[in-house]
């Protein structure tokens, strides 16, 4: 009990320091990101996370590498529910798409934008200053995919995955290879052309994996030939409080969710390695 609560200090303390040194971050543009195709960030939300998106967003308009764009995704009708801080955020795109549920933060940008350079972000996280510019750098001249947080892989056979709760989770150094599976809640970059031409069918994406966009992203990218990077140490989260009522994370976690998506897809198109 006493550690819970010391627990629960120490991430007031956190918040409270993450919330002023995002405030204390000039409101200027920052560096361009100095990429061959347009940089665009995007990210998604429902009226849940509504209460505590804005710090979230404030910290991704307000980095030291200037995207050209920020766009946030809402399922028609959420845009209404936003509070007046969020629609009035300068800097800030708010565009509306079917309700792909987590998916709604790639899929429309994969549509509309295929030449782009796309980093996609959460919508509950802190995200530190130099959260782009690590992720361009991580990317470099190569292009390819780039990621803060990784998973490898482990496997139970020559083309058959071990259960994702034995794989080993929070990479703590860097890493590259087809074994890397990029988490998206920390931040993910990709470069043009990463994805098999799949990824952007919504039959097979809502039947195969409906909760679990971060299997069914490592599939499309791998069947392309990827080899992604984690770039930096283990990364931690920093998510706002009050947040986490309703977690997709956690229920592929605990649920099985990544487990059934995984064993579609191997029926769908077999390992990808």
């Amino acid at each position: 009990m006493i550690r819970d609560a010391f627990r629960r200090f120490k991430h007031r303390r956190r918040l409270k320091h993450a919330l002023a040194e995002t405030e204390a971050r000039p409101a200027g543009p920052g560096r361009a990101h100095g990429l061959p195709s347009a940089l665009i960030v995007s990210v998604t939300s429902h009226p849940p996370r509504f209460a505590t998106l804005a710090p979230t967003l404030r910290s991704l308009l307000r980095q030291t590498v200037q995207p050209d764009r920020v766009i946030l995704w809402l399922a028609e009708g959420d845009a209404a529910h936003l509070p007046p801080a969020i629609q009035d955020m300068a800097g800030l795109e708010i565009r509306t798409c079917p309700d792909w549920r987590s998916y709604k933060k790639i899929i429309p940008v994969l549509l509309a934008h295929p030449e782009a350079h796309l980093a996609t972000a959460d919508d509950d996280v802190h995200y530190p200053a130099d959260w782009l510019e690590r992720l361009v750098a991580g990317l470099g001249k190569g292009g390819g995919i780039a990621c803060l947080r990784a998973h490898r892989v482990a496997m139970a056979g020559p083309d058959r995955p071990a259960p994702y709760e034995d794989w080993d989770h929070n990479l703590r150094a860097p890493e590259a290879g087809p074994a890397v599976f990029p988490t998206g809640v920390s931040g993910v970059i990709y470069a043009p052309g990463v994805f098999h031409p799949d990824v952007t069918r919504e039959d097979l994406f809502t039947r195969l994996a409906p909760s679990a966009d971060d299997v069914w992203l490592y599939w499309m990218h791998r069947m392309a030939g990827s080899q992604p990077r984690k770039i930096g140490g283990r990364a931690r989260i920093f998510e706002w409080q009050g947040s986490q009522a309703v977690t997709l994370r956690a229920a592929n976690r605990q649920g099985q969710g990544n487990d059934r998506a995984i064993a579609a897809l191997l029926a769908q198109y077999g390992w990808p390695g």
